[in-house]
């Protein structure tokens, strides 16, 4: 199939050749649709969350709950867009609901009965998609409205390849929070 050049060219934003299933720490913000601000608004130096909002916010905080693998970190909805850190379980990353301690023996309390590794595998794109479908209905049900976006197309992400990136990011997140 030839591509039609008098269209316009999207960008690829994605890291050609990286897994992005794998386990690692990641950086995204998600902007609505024509960048409008549908989900809360500025005041007094802090963000007031829409009913909109609200919705988002929730199900961002319910995605675990689909992605055993996913831990959610800091994350903060703006008006027009939501920044978030996130990352799956492995390299250094846990779900939050496990205790690192360890007992006598030098094994894990409280560790996970089953083991992750038999959670279907899933990539950074299928929880972004996941959050964008979900939320897109959601907010758009009480409206009583079909097929209206929410979200512009894509995402930006970055990979988080160290400590001091994800600190960074975090103190970020925390700052306009």
């Amino acid at each position: 199939m030839d591509s039609d050049s008098s269209l316009p060219q999207r960008k690829i934003l994605r890291f050609r050749g990286y897994d992005y299933s794998q386990a690692g720490a990641y950086f995204v913000t998600i902007c609505t649709h024509g960048k409008r601000c549908l989900l809360g608004s500025v005041a007094s130096k802090s963000v007031e969350l829409s009913p909109a909002g609200g919705i988002v916010r929730a199900v961002w905080n319910s995605l675990p709950e689909k992605f055993p693998k996913l831990v959610l970190d800091k994350f903060v909805v703006m008006p027009n867009h939501l920044y978030a850190m996130l990352g799956f379980v492995g390299a250094g990353l846990a779900p939050p609901a496990v205790n690192s301690a360890k007992d006598a023996t030098n094994k894990p309390i409280n560790a996970p009965t089953a083991p992750v590794a038999a959670v279907r595998n899933y990539s950074l794109a299928d929880v972004v998609g996941a959050f964008k479908s979900i939320s897109t209905i959601q907010v758009n049900r009480p409206l009583q409205r079909k097929g209206v976006p929410l979200w512009q197309r894509s995402y930006y992400e970055h990979i988080v390849c160290k400590g001091e990136d994800l600190r960074k990011i975090q103190q970020y997140i925390w700052r306009i929070h």
